[in-house]
C-alpha cells in the first residue's frame, strides 16, 4: 500500500470515529463507541462485529428453540470475530450497558 492510499485510510478513520465522538457527546453512555475509538477500530471492523452479533442472535435463538442450554461454542465463535485490538470482556460490559443484542451478551456474561 502506498502512502498516499495509507493516508486515505487513516483520514477515513479519523472521519468515521469523529462521527462517534458527536454521538458520544449526545450520550456519553454509549461505552461501545468509546472502545472502538480508544482501540483504533475501523468501520469496517466496526461493521463486521455488528453483522457477526446478527448472526450469533439469530443462532442463540435457533439453539435455544432446540433446547441447547450450553452456549459456549457461539462465545468462541465471537470471540475469535472480534477485531484483535477489542478485549472480549469489555465489549460484552459495553454492550450489556447500552442494552445492545442483550440476550446475546447476558448468555456470554455467563463465560467472563
Amino acid at each position: 500500500m502506498s502512502e498516499h492510499e495509507l493516508l486515505l485510510q487513516r483520514i477515513k478513520q479519523l472521519e468515521y470515529h469523529q462521527k462517534l465522538l458527536f454521538k458520544l457527546l449526545i450520550n456519553p453512555k454509549l461505552e461501545l463507541y468509546k472502545l472502538f475509538i480508544e482501540n483504533g477500530v475501523s468501520e469496517q471492523e466496526v461493521e463486521r462485529f455488528y453483522f457477526s452479533c446478527d448472526e450469533m442472535s439469530i443462532k442463540l435463538e435457533e439453539q435455544k428453540a432446540e433446547g441447547y442450554v450450553y452456549f459456549y461454542p457461539l462465545f468462541d465463535e465471537l470471540s475469535a470475530s472480534l477485531p484483535v485490538k477489542l478485549d472480549i470482556k469489555e465489549v460484552i460490559k459495553a454492550c450489556l450497558r447500552q442494552n445492545l443484542y442483550l440476550p446475546l451478551f447476558e448468555e456470554f456474561r455467563k463465560y467472563i
